[in-house]
């Protein structure tokens, strides 16, 4: 008898649990049946966007694509659900379907390349790339996903001319504006360019100052290289500085400028220099950066900077900071730039201004050489003008006006001009 109880007891329990089974089963139909695709598929990104729930969120595609197998908008969505949670084979299947199925997808073939890229396949990616672009030659978001994938195989030319070719489609596309000024740099292989400057003082001194340049840029595996030569005739007196600057590519988020120079006579230049710094190209076209430059005159003077740039539309952008610290003090000077894009990365309108000594600034960073002369007042304002001429050639001019406290309490007017020249090949 107790053997029988226990019997009946557990078919009872057995036929429970079945009848649970069946009434949720039956309940999940009910639910799928009570929604349409697009409604699921409304709760879908709901789920993911505003719930951040990327489980509950496939499972509502699945839903939806059990109603509408052919819904290509729900299954690039579900690939993209599957990529945000780290599961790329299953990405990689539903993305196959919607390009089987639709060749040269806009949206999937995106999602699909964006998947490559971020996973380090970028040949992969490019290939889906052309596919898509064949069928939307003008996708913005295919063009701009081709220059990263270029730009990542080191193709740089060719990186260029997507991005360019993006910017002509739309000017004002903020991360391809963020991404020529890069380019611009890696594209040419080499680079000559010519500066010069005119200052002249009403007050501080008087005779005026020439300053000019030339300068060598080659494109190498670890960044680009620059050699210069500068000339200065200040106070009657010629000399010449010779410099070595490197952009060395860390990642796809970093890279770095390094910067060491010496001069042939002291007083006219800094004896030697050198600079560091780390960028950090961020999101919503912004970028970081933080370093320091050293200037050795009979002391060493020691200059820390930051800066935060952003990009938008066809502006950019730069607040930066020169920190330099003595005694028991600091002695800070601030400068904001923006630059008005007229075409590529060297058609533009530009405008600086800011307070104190820059050690950046050839014109006036041999005042930090007069002891305290950093920390006496000084404002300044400059506009420049930038053009490509024939695709490979680019001049510029800019003018500015300084007003330096170059005593305590005394003041003088500092004017300069400049022009330039820059020849890619």
């Amino acid at each position: 008898m107790h053997i029988f109880k226990m019997k009946l007891f557990n078919d009872s329990a057995f036929n429970y649990f079945i009848a649970t089974l069946c009434f949720l089963c039956l309940q999940t139909n009910i639910f799928a049946q009570d929604y349409g695709s697009d409604e699921l598929f409304t709760m879908a990104r709901n789920a993911a966007f505003e719930e951040d729930n990327y489980p509950k969120a496939i499972k509502l595609s699945k839903q939806a694509l059990d109603q509408s197998p052919n819904y290509t908008g729900i299954r690039v969505f579900l690939g993209r659900l599957y990529t945000w949670s780290k599961k790329t084979d299953s990405a990689r299947v539903e993305f196959e379907k919607v390009l089987k199925d639709n060749p040269g997808h806009e949206d999937g073939s995106f999602a699909y390349g964006s998947l490559e890229y971020w996973n380090d396949d970028s040949k992969k990616a490019l290939n889906l790339v052309n596919n898509g672009l064949e069928a939307h030659p003008d996708s913005e978001n295919l063009l701009l996903l081709k220059a990263k994938v270029l730009k990542d195989l080191k193709e740089y030319k060719l990186a260029q001319e997507a991005n360019s070719r993006l910017l002509k489609i739309n000017p004002g596309n903020t991360e391809a504006r963020s991404l020529s000024q890069r380019l611009t740099t890696l594209s040419a292989k080499n680079q000559i360019g010519l500066t010069y400057d005119f200052v002249y003082f009403d007050e501080q001194f008087d005779d005026p100052w020439h300053l000019s340049s030339i300068d060598y840029s080659r494109q190498t595996k670890l960044g680009s290289v620059v050699a210069r030569v500068n000339y200065a005739n200040r106070f009657n007196t010629d000399a010449s500085q010779f410099e070595v600057d490197a952009y060395p590519s860390i990642s796809k988020t970093f890279y770095a400028y390094v910067n060491a120079g010496i001069s042939d006579k002291e007083g006219i230049f800094p004896d030697y220099r050198a600079g560091f710094s780390l960028y950090a190209n961020l999101p919503w076209a912004m970028e970081a950066e933080a370093g320091f430059r050293l200037l050795g005159f009979d002391d060493e003077t020691w200059i820390y900077t930051a800066s935060v740039g952003k990009y938008y539309k066809s502006f950019w952008f730069n607040f930066r900071t020169f920190l330099t610290p003595s005694n028991n003090s600091v002695s800070q000077s601030f400068s904001f730039m923006t630059r008005y894009y007229l075409g590529g990365a060297n058609d533009y309108l530009n405008l600086r201004v800011g307070t104190g000594l820059s050690p950046d600034n050839q014109t006036n960073n041999i005042l930090y050489n007069n002891g305290n002369q950093y920390r006496l007042k000084s404002n300044n304002i400059f506009l420049g003008y930038r053009k490509t001429l024939w695709s490979t050639n680019v001049v510029f001019i800019e003018g500015g006006f300084e007003n330096q406290e170059y005593r305590q309490g005394e003041k003088g007017n500092q004017f300069t001009i400049g022009i330039g020249y820059l020849k890619r090949f």
